[in-house]
């Protein structure tokens, strides 16, 4: 615990046997008072191994997708009472050991989502972020901050921290079952307006690490830009019918 809030942490998985144990090795478990992965149907050893690190495991009898795979993280974080809930993905492309800056940084009210980024410090570079993915990850959080009206460096890491009150309150269990599912979130709590921090992170590539494929790739980045799109749209139309009621009620 960290301020006397329960923090837990979460590994959505899927043929992460390669790994899933330097991963879990890496995490402070000083700090944390629960460990949780769920695998999404995986084809390889994972469960088996998640088993053998006495890790609490969740295991979907079908592969229902990424999204899916994060609803069943969370509510089965909120079931055991966690105040901060951390998301790692099991495949050691981030760092474990920043968990406790993390939780730090909600666990003591500076805000209510943190999220680890790898352009804080241009640390995605220095990683050698594949190109395609470094220039993507650029053009849509440029279009993301404007749209969303925030500043922010990365929307697109999959290593998060969050007050679990955000979890409460957004329907999350409505979203996307995809890759798109990430990024409906983020969305969603720009949308009610919580606290976002940055924390700078290194990351791998390698093999071993999860990745979407290149086509689903281009359907992620085109379902962010309608998701922002939707979402300024629908903020101006709100926008134009306060105007308009002020000026009717005058």
């Amino acid at each position: 615990m960290l301020n006397n809030k329960k923090i837990v942490v979460v590994m959505p998985a899927y043929n992460a046997e390669a790994t899933l144990e330097k991963t879990y090795n890496e995490i402070p478990k000083d700090f944390i008072d629960e460990i949780i992965l769920v695998d999404d149907f995986s084809k390889d050893n994972t469960v088996n191994i998640a088993k053998q690190l006495n890790i609490k495991t969740i295991c979907h009898s079908k592969n229902m997708g990424y999204g899916a795979n994060q609803k069943t993280c969370y509510n089965e974080a909120l079931k055991i009472g966690a105040d901060i809930t951390i998301m790692l993905h099991p495949d050691y492309q981030y760092n474990p050991k920043l968990i406790p800056a993390m939780a730090s940084m909600i666990a003591y009210n500076n805000y209510d989502f943190v999220i680890a980024s790898r352009f804080l410090t241009g640390n995605a570079k220095k990683s050698k972020m594949p190109r395609y993915k470094y220039f993507a990850n650029r053009f849509l959080t440029s279009f993301q901050n404007i749209l969303l009206n925030k500043d922010l460096s990365e929307y697109h890491s999959g290593y998060r921290a969050f007050n679990s009150e955000i979890l409460k309150k957004i329907d999350y269990n409505s979203l996307s079952n995809d890759f798109i599912f990430d990024n409906e979130l983020i969305t969603l709590i720009c949308r009610n307006n919580f606290s976002i921090g940055e924390i700078s992170t290194p990351a791998r590539y390698f093999n071993e690490a999860s990745s979407i494929n290149f086509k689903n790739s281009c359907k992620y980045g085109l379902g962010v830009l309608f998701i922002s799109i939707k979402f300024f749209l629908n903020k101006a139309k709100n926008k134009i019918s306060k105007y308009l009621l002020q000026d009717w009620e005058q």
